[in-house]
């Protein structure tokens, strides 16, 4: 049996430098949808930052959904304008990131956030599978405080499910965008991946356990 070292959080203090200059300042439009991947939300429209293991698999499953645009890239961390390799080595602080923009008309904040949790596993902590660090831990960076309060109410209502079932804790971070930092864009090749190598890595880590919507669920009538 082989024991490993469980992943900390790097100290702010002994975190990579990083640089002054953004690593993708000129991202080419979305691969699927065309559309600018940074682009700003109108009226109607609202951006969440969903972090769930490697962001190639992730991204894939938002732009599928509906999403209006979708853009990887590395978040919640200290290390400005970091690169994929050097997040990979745990010393940036960042979590791999996918910055969505929707239209909560056509695709439901609730019906996002229910991706989010079963598309991977929020009960493990810094690891999805075979994927270990803390770039890989899940979180979500919210911009609204709609956002915060349906998270923390869909958060508490999958606990729920997972507490029938005998699963674990769900270690899901959740902090406002402002206080996570920036989002920091991450290379074009990482932008759109798998429609790019539609054979490429998919992290196929869940709980298997379906996540409420709002007032459904063991909750429903408590």
């Amino acid at each position: 049996m082989f024991l490993f070292e469980k992943p900390e959080m790097v100290d702010p203090s002994e975190a990579l430098p990083g640089r002054a200059e953004a690593i993708n300042p000129n991202p080419a439009p979305h691969a699927v949808l065309g559309t600018d991947i940074l682009a700003e939300p109108e009226a109607g429209q609202d951006v969440i930052y969903l972090a769930s293991g490697c962001f190639w698999g992730a991204e894939e499953l938002y732009w599928q959904a509906g999403a209006l645009a979708t853009a990887v890239g590395y978040m919640g961390g200290f290390t400005p304008n970091p690169t994929y390799s050097e997040v990979c080595t745990g010393r940036t602080g960042h979590a791999e990131t996918v910055r969505v923009l929707y239209a909560p008309e056509t695709l439901p904040l609730a019906e996002l956030l229910q991706l989010f949790f079963e598309s991977h596993d929020p009960t493990s902590l810094h690891r999805q599978g075979n994927d270990v660090g803390t770039q890989y831990r899940s979180a979500i960076f919210t911009t609204t405080q709609e956002q915060a309060d349906t998270t923390r109410q869909m958060l508490k209502g999958y606990q729920a499910v997972l507490d029938e079932a005998g699963k674990g804790t769900i270690v899901t971070e959740i902090r406002p965008a402002l206080e996570a930092g920036p989002f920091y864009l991450a290379e074009e090749d990482h932008q759109g991946y798998l429609h790019k190598v539609p054979n490429g890595y998919r992290c196929h880590a869940r709980s298997g356990l379906p996540c409420p919507l709002p007032g459904s669920g063991p909750l429903a009538n408590s």
